[in-house]
């Protein structure tokens, strides 16, 4: 896993990408879904897992004002139960943190127990259920929120989001 990298997602990336997501989730996003994301959604931000070249797992979340909204992570199945996906979803808490971001939240699956370790192992606390959230099933999504977020890096940058008056 030393040589497992994870990096700000490019347009490059939405191939494997979308090939993770859907062989992960009953109603994946479209790849032209992934594509508006990547170019259109200024509030998206998503990490990717990388291994010699090869796309291991993405996570992605809206961004806005001081709250990140986590949209999706997925890992490969032949690379989960590796940290992978721990390692996402602390490196995008962090992402997050570093754009000013003082809470997270994010909608999992009930029955997705190992999910739902996964966050609570990163401070998520449930706050709630939305019932019938899921539309493949009909099955409730429980609402974490985690307002543990890491400490900012003073050294974080990113052009983007840099507003400077005229």
């Amino acid at each position: 896993m030393d040589d497992v990298i994870i990096r700000r997602m490019t347009a490059d990336d939405i191939d494997g990408v979308y090939a993770i997501e859907r062989a992960t989730f009953s109603r994946p996003w479209t790849r032209q879904d992934f594509v508006r994301e990547m170019t259109v959604n200024a509030c998206a931000r998503y990490l990717v897992a990388e291994e010699n070249g090869t796309i291991l797992g993405f996570a992605g979340a809206w961004i806005v004002l001081d709250e990140a909204h986590v949209t999706n992570i997925a890992v490969t199945e032949a690379r989960r139960g590796q940290g992978i996906g721990h390692r996402l979803t602390a490196a995008l808490m962090q992402y997050a943190a570093n754009l000013g971001v003082a809470y997270t939240t994010l909608e999992v699956r009930r029955s997705n127990t190992a999910a739902q370790k996964l966050y609570q192992s990163l401070h998520f606390e449930y706050v709630g259920v939305r019932k019938k959230y899921y539309e493949d099933n009909g099955e409730d999504a429980l609402l974490y929120c985690c307002q543990h977020m890491p400490a900012p890096d003073p050294d974080f940058t990113e052009e983007e989001t840099v507003y400077e008056p005229e």
